[in-house]
């Protein structure tokens, strides 16, 4: 009867996932039902909702570029052109290059992401309910990846049980159906979250997706450059239709892997 034990084993996981995924659906509906009606979001906003702080670093990055007071190198250094930054965001991409005026991508990325203007920019985008707050950041997307592993692991200790020499009687119900009790129940609420809170984001509430979702209807790279930003704001580097621009950004993650 070893077996049971593994089953034990498989509804811990499955229930505790599960529980976990309602709990963030729960958090996430609350966060929305405090959003401010008729906001409207700047780029940097965007930025933030659709790939946190690292987005917004990004935005910040190419939007420089753009105007020729930033200028990123295909072997992945930031020269700063004009020092003088016109927001609280380019002064922290210039103060991290640093007083020498040039510096790897990489780490200017890493220290703008985790400067205050963008601290403060995701106080505001909370207090507005667009953005989930840090204490909730396990949410509905981490729950789900939870669920899916649970779901896993329930596959793989009922193949255990099964193929362990002692079985039940004939007589009695199969032990594999047993483990599908609790598959059924954790594929249910994928199935449920699918239909109720898909797309899974990390930053965004479901306010703020539906606000993305307008801006992403009328974003084309080859627009004006306020709608060219607003693509890379929504969909990262890859919206970038410069060649060295984009060579520039591909040695800078070249390079942090193989620092990982």
């Amino acid at each position: 009867m070893f077996w049971v034990l593994l089953l034990l084993l498989a509804w811990a996981a499955a229930g505790t996932s599960c529980v976990r995924l309602c709990l963030a659906a729960v958090r996430a509906a609350a966060v929305d039902a405090d959003a401010a009606p008729g906001h409207h979001l700047t780029l940097y906003e965007a930025a933030f909702l659709s790939g946190g702080p690292a987005r917004v670093a990004d935005l910040t990055l190419v939007s420089m570029a753009r105007q020729r007071r930033l200028l990123l190198a295909h072997t992945g250094w930031a020269t700063v052109v004009d020092p003088r930054g016109r927001d609280d965001m380019e002064r922290s991409v210039i103060g991290a290059i640093g007083p020498e005026g040039q510096s790897r991508i990489a780490p200017v990325r890493a220290t703008t992401a985790a400067a205050d203007s963008v601290r403060r920019l995701a106080d505001r985008l909370v207090a507005a309910g667009l953005a989930v707050p840090d204490g909730a950041r396990t949410t509905v997307a981490d729950a789900v990846r939870q669920v899916r592993a649970a779901s896993a692991a329930v596959l793989a200790l009922g193949a255990v049980a099964v193929l362990m020499p002692s079985q039940p009687r004939t007589d009695e119900v199969p032990v594999a159906v047993w483990f599908a009790l609790p598959l059924v129940l954790t594929l249910s609420c994928l199935a449920i979250a699918r239909i109720e809170v898909h797309p899974y984001t990390r930053w965004a509430s479901p306010a703020g997706q539906r606000l993305l979702g307008t801006l992403a209807r009328h974003t084309d790279a080859t627009a004006d450059d306020r709608t060219y930003l607003t693509s890379v704001a929504v969909r990262g580097i890859r919206a970038v239709g410069e060649p060295d621009l984009r060579a520039a950004f591909a040695h800078r993650d070249r390079a942090a892997g193989r620092q990982r």
